[in-house]
């Protein structure tokens, strides 16, 4: 029995199927997604999305979907599912799905009259290759597919319509074809493992409908270009192969890649093991860079993300060279203090606070987790470069007060993690002294000033060592509200905020805190009584007139919940250290019901991963990008720190 499985009522069930996704992906960031039965909900759903690093450095869409027909006594059977204008479905190849599996392989069964069909799905490790298997399983007489491929070659944040500018010609591959829609484009190859018969008749099919845009209020209606069809026999028994890919294949290696990239395959047999496999799908070898995507299948690098989910995508594995691949990448491209936060070259925007501070944070993840003492001799220039650089005073009016606290922010800009901004202003500006930048700023000061003493850079202990001293007692005398007994989010001037939000949260979580330890349980009893679910954290309090119970609407109306009562899974990593810290071996039950909750998200939007975020309020529906970098990795590193206090208590026993 396959760990994830989908019976036909489920299948059958639209408003059920039509909200679970499916991923797979390669090293290079192409990918292959779309729901469990086949039904493109979204402009960001194909066969094969790859980059065009040629045409705008972005992804594209350039092979969206493909029907297949089963053809017996002249009687045929389409098994594809498209949603057109007007709630149309056509065709309704859904009814004949009989289960969904996701492993060993993603394998949708069809029967239809006598025959058994199934279909498996793989996406080529090493190469912007899909590759689909098709097997007769059982069959009372002559079969032939049919396959129809509907092309799109367009960015993966547009959509196609019809034109004159197409090239519909065709070219001959070896047991297939190759098109391109427009100059500059690669090649798309489509080829069988045996040669079929193709016939080409290229039209245009019109108003393909994205209900998930549409709920989001882009545009959701397009249209696609089917170059025509291939035919061919199938015994039963038998299976054909179809791999779409960029590159030609010689027919006779296709199975041969297929299998080679099946015996390579980390079965998703377990939840940990659908995180494990999950988490390889963030990282990408780009040319000489390695990154991290911050989440399918919209995202693209976010240097805070990357920094944030680095240890429990890599580190957790044991994969310390491309922990330091990733961190070397970034490094290259600082500009002063800063990391780009978006984009890279000329396109970068460096409008992060907080991620040169996480760059910190990673880094003691990284000497906890790996051992090595060399952290300093790696990385004192950039750790340097941030802190005098802050300092100093940098972009965004960063500076560092008097007090040794840090200061961020000027009108228009949102310098924080909750940067989401409506008509050209932040929904939470946070201007002046956001509590987890200080914190984070604590903490980086504090990890570089132990470092700096064991290697015995004096200059450095005597430039910080008296900032560090004085700050726990002015971030107490700043933040702490003291007849509530917890900590403001931000202050600016004479102002403070005293919605209760998870940032108060990595005051006590990181591990140089500027608090007490009653402090801390303070902080924690606080997010516990009324920012923790069963999926995350809250981002504001139920309790906050300005709470937004539901992610849902137009991008404005989505932007203004972003951070106003959202949940966001990423945080549970250090609301479990934060409270494991403080209960140790007596908290880990609790830790652990939260954790064991968190399988039912397996099967809740994108299969096997964890999402962006859910709402605030019960059943916390699951929103944004179906898998996220830093949730999958920080509830990764939960199951760590839940493993530590349990391997502590045995040996006390």
């Amino acid at each position: 029995m396959s760990y994830i499985q989908f019976t036909k009522d489920q299948l059958v069930n639209l408003e059920f199927s039509l909200t679970r996704e499916l991923l797979r992906s390669n090293r290079a960031g192409s990918y292959a997604c779309s729901t469990i039965i086949g039904c493109n909900t979204r402009k960001y759903h194909g066969l094969l999305v790859a980059p065009q690093p040629q045409i705008d450095g972005g992804m594209h869409v350039l092979l969206s979907s493909l029907d297949e027909t089963v053809i017996q006594q002249n009687a045929e059977f389409n098994l594809a599912l498209h949603r057109y204008m007007g709630n149309v479905y056509s065709p309704k190849g859904h009814k004949y799905i009989t289960d969904f599996v996701s492993d060993p392989l993603p394998t949708v069964t069809y029967r239809v009259g006598g025959v058994i069909l199934t279909k498996e799905m793989i996406f080529i490790a090493g190469d912007d290759r899909c590759i689909i298997k098709y097997t007769l399983v059982d069959a009372h007489s002559p079969t032939t597919m049919r396959f129809r491929p509907f092309l799109a070659f367009r960015n993966i944040h547009a959509v196609s319509k019809a034109n004159g500018y197409a090239d519909k010609d065709y070219h001959e591959a070896l047991n297939g074809i190759y098109v391109r829609l427009y100059p500059g484009f690669s090649n798309l190859y489509m080829q069988f493992s045996k040669k079929p018969v193709y016939t080409h008749h290229p039209d245009w099919y019109f108003n393909f409908e994205y209900i998930r845009e549409k709920a989001r209020g882009y545009d959701y209606l397009e249209d696609l270009l089917s170059p025509g069809t291939f035919e061919l026999p199938i015994d039963k028994g038998e299976s054909i192969y179809f791999a779409v890919s960029l590159e030609e294949a010689n027919p006779e290696s296709i199975i041969r890649i297929y299998e080679d990239e099946v015996s390579e395959h980390v079965h998703r047999d377990s939840f940990e093991h659908c995180l494990l496999n999950s988490a390889r799908q963030f990282i990408l070898h780009r040319g000489k860079h390695t990154e991290i995507l911050a989440g399918f299948p919209w995202f693209g690098r976010m240097s805070r993300d990357t920094f944030i989910a680095l240890p429990g995508l890599t580190l957790l594995q044991k994969d310390y060279r491309t922990f330091k691949a990733v961190i070397d990448s970034l490094v290259a491209e600082m500009k002063g203090p800063l990391f780009p936060h978006m984009g890279s070259g000329i396109s970068a925007v460096y409008n992060s606070v907080d991620a040169p501070l996480w760059f910190f944070w990673t880094l003691q993840q990284y000497m906890l987790l790996s051992g090595d003492k060399n952290v300093w001799k790696y990385y004192q220039l950039p750790m340097k470069t941030i802190l005098y650089g802050f300092r100093q005073g940098a972009l965004f009016n960063i500076h560092m007060l008097d007090s040794g606290l840090l200061y961020a922010g000027q009108e228009g800009t949102a310098v924080t993690w909750m940067d989401a901004i409506v008509e050209g202003q932040p929904v939470t500006p946070r201007i002046g002294l956001p509590v987890e930048i200080n914190a984070l700023w604590y903490n980086a000061i504090m990890f570089a000033l132990e470092l700096a003493r064991k290697n015995g850079d004096s200059q450095f202990v005597k430039d910080w060592e008296e900032i560090a001293e004085k700050i726990p007692d002015e971030f107490v005398r700043t933040f702490w509200i003291a007849d509530k007994n917890y900590l403001a989010d931000y202050v600016y001037g004479d102002y403070r905020d005293k919605a209760v939000r998870p940032n108060q949260l990595f005051a006590a979580s990181l591990p140089y805190s500027p608090l007490q330890e009653e402090q801390c349980k303070s902080v924690i009893d606080r997010v516990t009584s009324e920012l923790l679910t069963p999926r995350g954290i809250r981002t504001l309090s139920p309790i906050n007139p300005a709470y937004k119970p539901e992610y849902t609407g137009n991008q404005a109306e989505r932007d203004r919940a972003y951070h106003q009562g959202s949940v966001f899974p990423w945080l549970l990593g250090h609301y479990a250290e934060g409270y494991l810290k403080l209960y140790e071996e007596s908290g880990v039950g609790f830790i652990q019901k939260i954790y064991a909750g968190l399988e039912e998200v397996m099967t809740e939007h994108g299969i096997g991963s964890v999402s962006e975020l859910y709402d605030g309020d019960p059943p916390h529906k699951p929103s944004g990008a179906i898998s996220q970098a830093w949730s999958v990795a920080e509830v990764t590193r939960m199951k760590w720190l839940l493993d530590q206090y349990k391997q502590e208590k045995k040996s006390k026993k």
